[in-house]
């Protein structure tokens, strides 16, 4: 009875403090940060979140909530594993601007000097690519282009650089800035070129070791051979279900570094100091310094507070202005996990947020909070605004879906016999798509290149089939099939905007 009358004093305060006229607003991190936190996680839905905040050569935070699993009691700790997505790409741009200091490449060097053998589909672009375009996204690619074929999938690695060459770029090269993942992932590639290791090992004997950084995993592989890691989750079906570990070591350098908080302290803690651990110089100033350079614009956004900031992307870091100060951060998200990693230099402020769940905004919630408070604005309750907005989108989502379900219930028929829908497709970037009879009127389609995957597609009208892939993370949506001349010619496959934004086009061959 006592700790919830503590509970409930906590939350009223928290509701009802302004902040507004407060000169020390870091009480915030001081006194009510872990009722944020806990909070929050409720109302997301988030089982483990790890936080760590360091101000002035400090760790001022450092905790896991929750737990590593939904229904099992492990507790989050500052040592359990996280995928961290995306943030993997400062670790590539790092390491490739450090053997750029030691003089083994430069990254204003052409590609083809490294890879003779790659090539983009625009000649000119091949002829001009340099490893600087690789790391900061402007290869005239769409943001997420390709990653339908490449992501979680049975591709190796050589094999997603060889089908990054058959894309036909969205833009011009080097007029628009387009997040690609495949494009890190050469750049890692060339690594090993010029180091003689693996993207994986230069890491680990070049940026973890010298670090300290003892747990961190550089590939997704060996997740689930570690004792303290978290399990992924994501909602199916709106229940929140723990889903399977995404594998994806064939995109190495974008996305497959696997973390904990302490570890990450200190990666976050050498950014901070130049580099420095102690007096030892582990990572050289100026290979900090280039990755911090803006090399792209990436557009205006308009922050919850209102205020309308610039964001531009260096080499593995997006760059912001926010209320008079320089941010450095970047996000990662994957399969049942989203994190994020910010640095304020000249505040000497850094703030680690992983979370095992990829349904939430939360981790960009406390980010922003965080950073209010030490900079002494009003406090605004980002985790309630975020959480507004996101409920606002996904009861939007869920009104499609339930009509879809409601014609599925109708039973209705297909225009067309269900054996003219059957057969084999082919996308020229993908490769192949085989659709075969379900129960009754359905359909089921497999992949390639996702053998574990496969889409249960039942009718809702004309040649359309509600599809739902037993990856949650690919969606639910609409395949519409095109007939020509009385038969099937074609199907258009759209999975989830997290993965990719674009349909592919399988046409049919037999």
């Amino acid at each position: 009875m006592k700790k919830s009358f503590i509970y409930l004093l906590c939350c009223i305060l928290l509701s009802n403090l302004t902040y507004a006229q407060d000169v020390n607003r870091t009480a915030f991190i001081k006194d009510s940060i872990d009722v944020y936190i806990n909070r929050a996680m409720t109302n997301w839905r988030i089982p483990g979140v790890a936080v760590c905040i360091i101000k002035d050569n400090h760790i001022v935070l450092m905790k896991g909530y929750g737990v590593k699993e939904l229904g099992i009691p492990a507790k989050v700790d500052e040592n359990t594993l996280f995928m961290i997505g995306s943030n993997t790409k400062a670790f590539t741009a790092t390491a490739m601007a450090m053997l750029q200091e030691q003089k083994k490449l430069s990254l204003d060097d052409n590609v083809s000097k490294y890879l003779p053998w790659f090539k983009l589909e625009n000649k000119d672009a091949t002829n001009q690519l340099i490893i600087r375009d690789l790391l900061c996204h402007r290869i005239g690619f769409k943001t997420f282009q390709g990653d339908f074929t490449f992501y979680n999938s049975n591709l190796s690695r050589l094999q997603v650089m060889e089908k990054l060459g058959q894309i036909k770029a969205t833009y011009p090269f080097r007029t628009k800035w387009g997040y690609t993942n495949s494009a890190f992932l050469t750049a890692g590639e060339i690594i090993p070129k010029v180091s003689g290791k693996s993207w994986e090992a230069y890491l680990k004997d070049n940026i973890f070791a010298p670090l300290g950084m003892t747990n961190t995993l550089a590939l997704t592989a060996d997740m689930p051979k570690s004792f303290n890691r978290t399990v992924p989750h994501t909602l199916i079906d709106e229940r929140l279900s723990a889903v399977p570990y995404g594998q994806l070591d064939n995109m190495a350098a974008a996305m497959s570094i696997c973390s904990s908080v302490n570890d990450m302290s200190k990666w976050v803690m050498a950014q901070l100091n130049s580099g420095k651990v102690g007096a030892r110089q582990v990572i050289p100033e100026n290979a900090i310094l280039a990755t911090r350079q803006p090399q792209d614009y990436v557009g205006s956004i308009r922050h919850v507070n209102g205020e309308t900031n610039y964001e531009l992307y260096g080499l593995g870091w997006f760059l912001q202005d926010y209320a008079g100060h320089r941010i450095v951060m970047h996000d990662g998200g994957v399969t049942g996990y989203v994190s994020s990693v910010t640095l304020v230099p000249q505040d000497h402020l850094g703030i680690v947020i992983l979370t095992n769940t990829d349904e939430n905004s939360f981790y960009e919630a406390l980010r922003w909070e965080i950073m209010d408070a030490y900079f002494k604005l009003p406090y605004q309750n980002y985790s309630d605004k975020y959480l507004a907005s996101y409920k606002a989108s996904a009861s939007n989502d869920q009104a499609v879906i339930k009509k879809l379900r409601d014609s599925v219930m109708m039973n209705l028929q297909p225009a067309q016999p269900v054996s003219a829908y059957l057969g084999r497709y082919h996308n020229d970037l993908y490769g192949d798509m085989t659709i075969t009879q379900g129960e009754g009127n359905s359909l089921e389609a497999r992949f390639e290149h996702h053998p574990k995957m496969f889409v249960k597609m039942q009718p809702v009208g004309g040649n359309r089939f509600f599809a739902t892939f037993s990856d949650p993370i690919y969606g639910k949506t609409v395949f519409p099939f095109t007939v020509q001349a009385g038969r099937i010619t074609s199907v258009r496959v759209k999975v989830a905007d997290f993965v990719e934004q674009d349909p592919y086009n399988f046409k049919k061959v037999n």
